[in-house]
């Protein structure tokens, strides 16, 4: 059965690298999901599509340049129509070749997506043509002698990898769905804003200071200054409060909001007045909560900037 959206495929990819060990975010810097198990000194990369296009695999090989392991994953459509096209023993090769790695899903009506490995990504050999032929490393991969991966002297790499990885790392949990688009993403930003924005709706009117204490964001003065959002409003000096559209955030990303509120005992009330009220993410607050939290709501006013990442 053909997918609708690359998103589908987002699952079952995840799933497997889980199996193998690794830690898995969806979306992270625009890379589809990305991959981090102790053991390796390199993040996994995987881009999505539903069919194999050359955007994908020039996508892939632009995602070389962090220096990651990078794979490329597609459907594996069984209806005779959309198989004619897919020539996986060359488009394996092709892969190979460039050092990306090459994997599938086929779904069924009835049982589990089924994953199947084609090749998975290694090292750039120069070796890999004919003396007429030669198949050289591209400028932005090659690397001296002794070097695997041709990664070891490139500063870029290095800088791009730990940009990655600082973006990863900063994220508490996978709260968005590889191959999204038009849709709002939960980046390490928005997500410490979210925390923010629970400390004020919890215990109301509060300093920058006592709002970083609580939520451990070590940038909370700035983000409450910048609201970026729209979500905090400034009440008087060196105070601030949650407008209208900071409660109603915290309404949109709910299950965000809900994991973010067990890890602080602080938030115990708002978790058991959501509990209490039967409250889905969709829901708004209800006067009883208010009352609860003696939160006094501002009027929302327009971001004093664009937001980071969406």
């Amino acid at each position: 059965m053909a997918v609708k959206r690359e998103t589908e495929l987002y699952a079952p990819i995840k799933a497997f690298f889980v199996r193998r060990g690794y830690e898995v975010k969806a979306e992270v810097l625009g890379c589809d999901l990305v991959a981090v198990r102790a053991a390796d000194a390199r993040p996994v990369i995987v881009e999505m599509k539903k069919t194999f296009t050359l955007p994908l695999l020039l996508q892939g090989i632009d995602r070389q340049r962090t220096g990651a392991e990078v794979w490329l994953a597609v459907e594996r459509n069984r209806a005779k129509k959309g198989a004619r096209n897919q020539r996986f023993q060359e488009l394996t090769a092709l892969c190979r070749r460039l050092s990306l790695g090459l994997i599938t899903v086929t779904f069924y009506k009835t049982k589990e997506p089924a994953v199947e490995v084609w090749c998975e990504p290694g090292p750039i050999r120069a070796s890999a043509g004919t003396a007429a032929d030669p198949v050289k490393p591209p400028p932005e991969t090659a690397g001296p002698a002794g070097s695997a991966y041709g990664l070891a002297a490139d500063g870029r790499k290095r800088a791009g990898a730990a940009k990655l990885m600082k973006e990863f790392a900063a994220r508490s949990g996978d709260y968005n769905t590889g191959g999204s688009s038009g849709r709002k993403l939960v980046t390490a930003y928005r997500e410490r804003a979210i925390r923010c924005a629970l400390a004020l709706r919890c215990h109301g009117e509060l300093p920058p200071r006592e709002v970083g204490r609580l939520t451990g964001a070590p940038d909370a003065a700035r983000m409450l200054r910048d609201n970026h959002y729209g979500w905090f409003r400034h009440v008087r000096r060196g105070v601030y409060g949650l407008t209208d559209a900071g409660h109603a955030a915290l309404d949109e990303y709910e299950a965000v909001a809900s994991v973010l509120a067990a890890r602080y005992e602080w938030a115990a009330g708002w978790t058991a007045a959501r509990a209490a009220a039967g409250e889905v993410s969709a829901a708004s607050a209800d006067g009883g909560e208010a009352a609860a939290f003696g939160r006094a709501r501002g009027t929302a006013r327009a971001p004093g900037s664009k937001p980071e990442n969406g």
